[in-house]
């Protein structure tokens, strides 16, 4: 499904999967140098098979390649998601627009987490899995300059009051690059009376980890968009 976005000024293919009238939406970030078909490639579909009447459906948005979703010189990615994406993916797959979690893998998971928070009343629930999270000098790309940055470190964000009002979901592996950020952001988020499920599995930054664990990010995921009022 494309969406042409007036935001962007350009198309964008998008995948939706749909598992019924009215079910609730799970929005899925991809990471960088992806696209929407690597999440699909995970065992997207069987692990919804699995959730039977509970399985949500699902937009997978496309972020471009080192988008990090946010509204940067680059393009108004945040906006983008937030206007025209997700209004687009409920009206397609015949969703519940007022039952929608977010989450995300790698530069998505940041993305998750940075839109959740920059829109807390939207979301039933947000995952980062294996969330791009810096806590200083940041790889070329990622944000327009050091203050495009500080407009979007979740770290900062955390340290400085409550960002969430939903519930949070944060894994990581042990071997990967962002497991002490992830581990400090989760206790960050605890201290401040946040709902956050962390877990921390053996593991890298890499597919067949996310594979693994995407089973219980969508159970997460159901569990918190069924009792979403």
């Amino acid at each position: 499904m494309d969406v042409r976005s007036r935001i962007l000024g350009r198309s964008l293919e998008q995948i939706g999967v749909r598992t019924g009238e009215g079910r609730p939406l799970l929005v899925l970030l991809h990471g960088r140098g992806s696209k929407p078909a690597d999440v699909l490639a995970l065992g997207l579909q069987e692990a919804l098979q699995a959730l039977g009447a509970r399985a949500p459906s699902v937009l997978l948005v496309n972020g471009g390649d080192d988008s990090y979703y946010h509204d940067r010189r680059g393009g108004r990615w945040g906006s983008y998601v937030l206007r025209e994406a997700i209004p687009a993916g409920i009206s397609r797959l015949d969703a519940d627009g007022t039952r929608v979690a977010i989450g995300g893998i790698s530069m998505g998971g940041f993305g998750a987490l940075d839109l959740a928070r920059l829109a807390p009343r939207r979301f039933c629930a947000v995952g980062g899995h294996s969330a791009a999270l810096w806590r200083g000098e940041t790889p070329p790309g990622a944000f327009g300059d050091a203050a495009d940055f500080r407009r979007h470190d979740l770290l900062a964000a955390a340290s400085r009051g409550r960002p969430y009002r939903s519930a949070v979901w944060i894994d990581v592996g042990t071997r990967d690059p962002f497991a002490r950020a992830g581990r400090r952001l989760a206790r960050l988020l605890s201290d401040r009376g946040v709902q956050v499920t962390y877990r921390s599995w053996p593991g890298s930054h890499e597919p067949r980890y996310w594979r693994a664990h995407l089973p219980a990010y969508l159970g997460f995921y159901a569990r918190a968009l069924g009792s979403c009022r």
